[in-house]
């Protein structure tokens, strides 16, 4: 084991063009991905990267936040720098000007997850083994040393996070049978809201080809029968047996939200995503109780640790989708984690950096937390462009073998500190 030493820091704006439609939903009608890049260039020529997803213009602000908040990493060595992980990345987080523009939110949170999620791919790189694997061998004291567990310690300190990490102990030769028979997968680039009809039942039938058995569709249209439509027809495609989604991307308030959830509710969904405004706890809480049986998926943008804990206190959603390019990165992800444990709910990830980093971890989080394997979302669109792109076969990401967080991007342009 190398103790690599971090020589300097280089962000990359990069930018890849959809296919026509592909990646729009009610709100978001550009087709257009983006990863602000950190790249951590170490000694001896390991780079750590690490990505966080924009769209469109917004990533050259991320990028310029990544430059500012990772300059105090130049010159710390890998090994010295994750072992007390949890107390730095606090004071990253803590800037005491940058802190002015979040706090842990925004622009800078994203910059935070790009800089988090290279810091463990270096590392994980330099030890020669795969994230996962780099995290199910360390100890209970030595992974909590990794979290910045502020302002969720009423419900989570570490001294309950080792308890809970050793609890699991036992139990996980058991669940390690998931790194022989992979993680299930879920299709969402079935039903993005600009696809026609027949696009929809062209792609959901590949899809069922493929061995995936769950589907998400995109809701939200100005037309509010269309969607309905578009409902009944994918529930029509996937047969009684399929498991059916729909995502609102926030678009409707709560009387619109309680109106459409009602009707959508007929077609029998495993849950739906986003109904209102992210930061409106109360409303998710009104609709959790008004479509019961029917659950309320969110997180794709709430954006850190401390309103995770209080949509979770307030029991206003069921499945967790914590996206560690969305919160402060990989840390940040397991102490969402550890709380979604905590209130008995599974994690179900948002997948901003398409699956590739988040693979590692929902394996960590059965293995490790007991969480059930209940889904990881599957968008392909940008697998051309990862070195090593997560693989799916017959519906279930295969467990990657190379070394590292699998965030490695083929060239694009580079931007240095």
């Amino acid at each position: 084991m190398t103790n690599h030493s971090i020589d300097s820091i280089t962000t990359r704006d990069a930018r890849f063009q959809l296919p026509s439609g592909a990646g729009t939903d009610s709100v978001h009608t550009n087709s257009e991905y983006c990863m602000a890049v950190t790249q951590l260039n170490s000694s001896g020529g390991v780079k750590g990267i690490g990505i966080a997803l924009t769209l469109g213009e917004g990533n050259r602000l991320v990028c310029e936040a990544i430059d500012l908040l990772a300059r105090p990493l130049a010159g710390m060595q890998i090994e010295d720098l994750m072992a007390d992980f949890g107390r730095i990345s606090r004071q990253l987080a803590d800037d005491p000007s940058l802190r002015w523009l979040g706090p842990h939110k925004g622009v800078v949170h994203l910059a935070l997850a790009s800089i988090t999620n290279a810091c463990f791919d270096l590392w994980a790189k330099s030890r020669g083994v795969p994230l996962w694997s780099l995290l199910l061998e360390l100890n209970a004291e030595e992974f909590t040393g990794l979290l910045d567990l502020s302002y969720v310690e009423d419900v989570m300190s570490s001294a309950d996070a080792i308890a809970l990490l050793n609890s699991q102990m036992a139990k996980r030769p058991v669940r390690e049978s998931i790194l022989r028979n992979g993680y299930p997968g879920y299709d969402t680039s079935v039903g993005w809201l600009a696809y026609d009809d027949r696009k929809v039942r062209e792609l959901t039938a590949r899809a069922k080809a493929q061995g995936f058995t769950a589907f998400k569709l995109k809701v939200g249209s100005d037309d509010e029968d269309r969607d309905m439509r578009r409902a009944a027809m994918l529930r029509d495609c996937i047969g009684d047996e399929g498991t059916l989604m729909f995502d609102a991307n926030q678009r409707w308030n709560l009387p619109t939200a309680q109106r459409i959830c009602r009707r959508l509710a007929s077609f029998r969904p495993l849950w739906i995503e986003e109904p209102t405004h992210p930061d409106d706890i109360h409303a998710h809480l009104v609709l959790a109780e008004e479509i019961a049986p029917v659950r309320i998926a969110a997180g794709e943008h709430i954006p850190n640790r401390v309103l995770f804990k209080n949509f979770l206190r307030a029991g206003a959603i069921h499945f967790v989708q914590a996206d560690c390019t969305r919160l402060a990165g990989v840390s940040e992800f397991i102490v969402v984690s550890l709380l979604a444990k905590r209130f008995n709910l599974p994690i179900v990830p948002h997948v901003g950096d398409m699956g590739q980093l988040h693979q590692h971890l929902v394996l960590f989080n059965h293995i490790a937390l007991g969480h059930e394997p209940f889904f990881l979302e599957h968008i392909p669109h940008l697998q051309k462009h990862f070195v090593f792109p997560a693989k799916v076969h017959n519906g279930f990401y295969e467990v990657p073998q190379e070394p590292g967080a699998s965030c490695d991007l083929k060239i694009v342009e580079d931007r240095s500190i």
